[in-house]
């Protein structure tokens, strides 16, 4: 059997950087950006006060209580400011440009003056020292031009999309999302909601596989139930390569004696094992399309357990290397609160609970079956079990992989 960092490298080698977009910042929330982005303007790009107060020199007030003279007022967003001299103040707002000769600034709660609206004072009594650059935010202290504020590979969450915009940029270029298809196999699968006969289940894995490829990144152009016949799963595999980057299969892989995905004949698709718990059966290679293209196909067992483990250990990083962006675990350490046995010689992936005194428990009472699915709304995370370790107990330290 491969390890899963093993396969987990292979399947990553699929991956083909896909083409860069110039966007607007409002169509680019979740891409990832394609390269970095040097400031086009200083953050902050003045000199600004971080108070509500008034602009003096430092020097005046050393000595309070004092009275200065005000000169005038600088609300944010001015276009001018009066110079501040020997003995002067200027009211000043938060955000609003430091005037000339100002080197501090005094809260208005430090000063004889109320807060809020008011008519603006001749004199303004100080009663607290500053020092020089008190209350000062200087201009690019934060980022100077030039400077890269952004690195490629930054997935644009709105905090990213912020820091563009504050640099000067109203677009930026990222890699177009992954196109993916996703077919799930079994001739016993039937639409959710349909009258089930002999035999028959509701098709869940269509369903888990395009939300985990959409928060995966993806954008998820296809997803049905196929059944078992090599000629159906032609057929649709033809379909789904027609607009996909990446083709996505459940089921299928292993070696029973209808596994369509297996028995299709692709050439370039590699049938292997992997040491872990669940999902073992694994596939993966390139495909021509009809066009003559090349697109990546994952093949994922089809239990649905070992379908949401293998879409978090493969499909993710595949669709993370597409982009141009890392795939790193969100890992934390928590205490098992309930034993459970793990198979020898393989990585078990548990899906599990986290509780807010840090232990974890399975999220379901039959612990990491492959079939399931029935608790794998309630997993906040997946409990790594090393491949030396056959029993967990309650206690035990288990490194947690967050997937919620």
């Amino acid at each position: 059997m491969l390890s899963v960092e093993g396969y987990e490298a292979v399947v990553v080698s699929l991956a083909g950087l896909l083409p860069v977009d110039e966007v607007p910042l409002a169509q680019a929330r979740r891409l990832v950006l394609a390269a970095d982005l040097p400031a086009l303007t200083s953050v902050p790009p003045f000199t600004n006060s971080a108070m509500d107060g008034y602009a003096v020199r430092a020097a005046d007030v050393a000595a309070p209580p004092v009275a200065l003279r005000v000169v005038g007022d600088i609300p944010a967003g001015a276009s001018s400011a009066p110079g501040v001299g020997v003995g002067e103040a200027a009211r000043i707002m938060t955000g609003a440009p430091v005037p000339p000769g100002a080197d501090a600034v005094v809260p208005v709660e430090a000063t004889d003056q109320l807060p809020g609206a008011a008519p603006l004072p001749a004199e303004v009594t100080i009663l607290e020292a500053v020092a020089i650059g008190r209350h000062v935010r200087r201009a690019g202290e934060s980022v100077r031009v030039g400077r890269v504020a952004l690195a490629a590979g930054q997935t644009m969450t709105p905090g990213a999309l912020a820091v563009a915009a504050s640099v000067g940029y109203a677009t930026v270029p990222v890699r177009r999302r992954p196109r993916v298809a996703v077919l799930a196999t079994g001739s016993e699968l039937v639409s959710p909601g349909q009258r089930l006969g002999f035999g028959q289940i509701p098709d869940s894995n269509s369903v888990l596989l395009a939300g985990l490829a959409a928060e995966f990144g993806a954008h998820v152009v296809l997803a049905r139930a196929v059944g078992d016949a090599p000629e159906q799963f032609s057929a649709a595999l033809s379909e789904a390569l027609a607009g996909a980057d990446v083709v996505v299969t459940a089921g299928g892989v292993s070696a029973g004696a209808f596994e369509p995905v297996r028995q299709a004949g692709l050439a370039g698709v590699d049938f292997v094992r992997v040491a872990m718990q669940p999902g073992k059966p694994q596939a993966c290679g390139v495909v021509e399309a009809p066009d003559g293209g090349r697109v990546a196909l994952l093949g994922l067992p089809g239990n649905p357990v070992s379908v949401f483990v293998s879409a978090w250990v493969f499909l993710r990083p595949l669709l993370a290397a597409m982009q141009g962006r890392r795939s790193d675990w969100r890992r934390v350490e928590a205490r098992a609160a309930r034993p459970w046995s793990s198979p020898a010689g393989r990585r078990q992936y548990v899906p599990v609970t986290l509780a807010e005194d840090g232990t974890c428990i399975p999220s379901h009472a039959l612990g990491s079956g492959s079939h399931i699915i029935s608790a794998l709304h309630s997993a906040d995370a997946l409990a790594v079990v090393g491949e030396g370790v056959e029993r967990v107990e309650v206690g035990d330290r288990v490194s947690v992989h967050l997937v919620g």
